[in-house]
């Protein structure tokens, strides 16, 4: 378990700062500060199965989402204020969303690493990560709010309302839910982050297997 102590630190440090960073926005609100860091579990994820294997990956994922899980209950007792009326710093349906796409899409890249770890050296990582990457954004934007997901309260969507609002898609396409937008431009910059974390992944798996022979 000691080897696995650095990368669940790190899984653990990523979790928490994406966290805290989503509440910064960016670019008229299209992004925020946590999109750029929460990608980079990922590479976490693919660096600990590439030296380690799947097992030991996936331990390091469930303590990242355990984190997650923590940092959820406290930031949904977390009450900001605005516009005259308080709200929770993190919405419950963004909960929800957050803990089951990251479970999933993790486990996922595993999965797909797993498949594709006998080939090119780059294969694996970016072919895990991108399929991870589409189904974390799909299942995160969708839970978190989607009109058609019906199994939350009102008060649930009262929380997201805002997420509903008809806009530019992009700003400057059809008219689509503004977290059609906020979806896609998460998603350009998980893709962006896949492939320019496979310089990272390619010298610290060389420097770790190095170290342990």
């Amino acid at each position: 378990m000691n080897k696995l102590l650095p990368g669940i630190a790190v899984m653990a440090a990523i979790v928490v700062a994406s966290n805290i960073l989503v509440q910064f926005l960016i670019l008229d609100g299209l992004l925020t500060w946590g999109a750029f860091t929460y990608p980079l579990a990922f590479l976490v994820t693919d660096i600990i199965n590439r030296v380690y294997g799947p097992s030991e990956a996936r331990r390091v994922v469930f303590a990242g989402f355990v984190t997650g899980v923590i940092c959820s209950l406290i930031g949904s007792q977390i009450m900001l204020q605005g516009d005259g009326y308080q709200y929770p710093a993190v919405a419950s349906r963004i909960a929800v969303a957050s803990g089951v796409a990251f479970l999933a899409a993790q486990l996922t890249d595993i999965f797909v690493f797993n498949r594709l770890r006998d080939g090119k050296w780059w294969r694996a990582p970016l072919g895990s990560t991108v399929v991870g990457s589409v189904l974390d954004t799909a299942l995160f934007f969708t839970i978190a709010f989607s009109a058609s997901v019906t199994i939350f309260s009102s008060a649930a969507n009262d929380e997201i309302s805002w997420a509903w609002d008809i806009v530019p898609i992009m700003n400057v396409g059809a008219h689509y839910p503004l977290w059609v937008s906020l979806g896609i431009a998460d998603w350009i910059v998980k893709i962006s982050v896949a492939l320019l974390a496979l310089v990272p992944f390619r010298i610290l798996v060389r420097q770790i297997l190095a170290n342990s022979r």
